[in-house]
């Protein structure tokens, strides 16, 4: 029980940050400078006792205590869900190595969520920095069985294995996405989707193997889907030219995959 309390702990800590990462890196702005967190409405630096993960938010209402503009929901939201993200992979794994890459992997997804949700913009430092991430906790850490093992020669040692799995789990949907958007784009002389869908491909194989990645474009898929001809049916011809954020599907989706499948063999 103190280990889940102790995870759910760090992971309000790393939910703060998160929230400077998904603010500033879209903005290409510094994580790091100004190293305190600031309004945005009214630039003012927000004291330590008003920057509490989550139980700030409750007390201040919701409110900027300088200037009162309203503080998005996102923040305790983000918060929130990467102390549950880390207190499911402790409940899951343990305190351990599978538990550490599952964490990391939540706090990517859930700043590549709200990044793409709120700007449409999936960032480099998150998208290829967590992939090389994503193989060297691979080599130390080995996926689980994965398609692509069958087809690797015997005697390879468990961490070449892996990220073996790690690497092809990642560009093999990376290629096939890229084939895809640029045949979309012949044939209808526009952009269907991101390069940055692209390299989150990349992203999710590092750490789900190719079965899982493949599993996750398909949940990601069927639910923008569903949600872009739900969008079409009530709002109608201004719904069809609203741009789906596929990267926060596709992170809700990897999320789903990662918590329910990932101990499965």
């Amino acid at each position: 029980m103190i280990e889940l309390l102790l995870a759910a702990l760090l992971g309000l800590i790393i939910g703060s940050f998160l929230n400077v990462c998904i603010y500033r890196l879209p903005r290409d702005l510094s994580v790091a400078s100004p190293s305190r967190s600031f309004c945005p409405s009214c630039e003012n630096t927000i004291s330590w006792y008003d920057n509490i993960p989550v139980l700030s938010y409750l007390i201040l209402g919701g409110k900027c205590r300088s200037c009162q503009a309203g503080i998005p929901v996102r923040y305790p939201l983000v918060e929130a869900l990467t102390a549950l993200s880390f207190a499911l992979a402790v409940w899951q794994w343990g305190i351990s190595g599978d538990a550490l890459r599952l964490s990391f992997f939540a706090v990517c997804l859930i700043a590549l969520f709200f990044t793409d949700l709120e700007t449409r913009i999936l960032p480099d430092e998150i998208t290829l920095g967590g992939t090389l991430v994503g193989w060297v906790l691979a080599w130390f850490f080995p996926l689980p069985f994965d398609l692509i093992t069958m087809l690797l020669p015997e005697g390879l040692s468990p961490s070449w294995q892996s990220l073996i799995v790690s690497v092809c789990g990642g560009v093999v949907p990376a290629a096939g996405l890229w084939l895809i958007g640029e045949f979309y784009f012949r044939i209808r002389g526009r952009e269907g989707l991101g390069f940055g869908d692209v390299k989150m491909m990349l992203l999710l194989g590092a750490f789900l193997g190719l079965e899982k990645t493949i599993l996750t474009i398909i949940v990601g898929s069927v639910s923008g889907s569903v949600v872009g001809l739900t969008l079409l049916a009530i709002k109608g011809k201004q719904a069809a030219r609203y741009e789906l954020p596929f990267g926060t599907f596709l992170a809700a989706a990897g999320l789903l995959v990662a918590f329910l499948f990932m101990n499965i063999p």
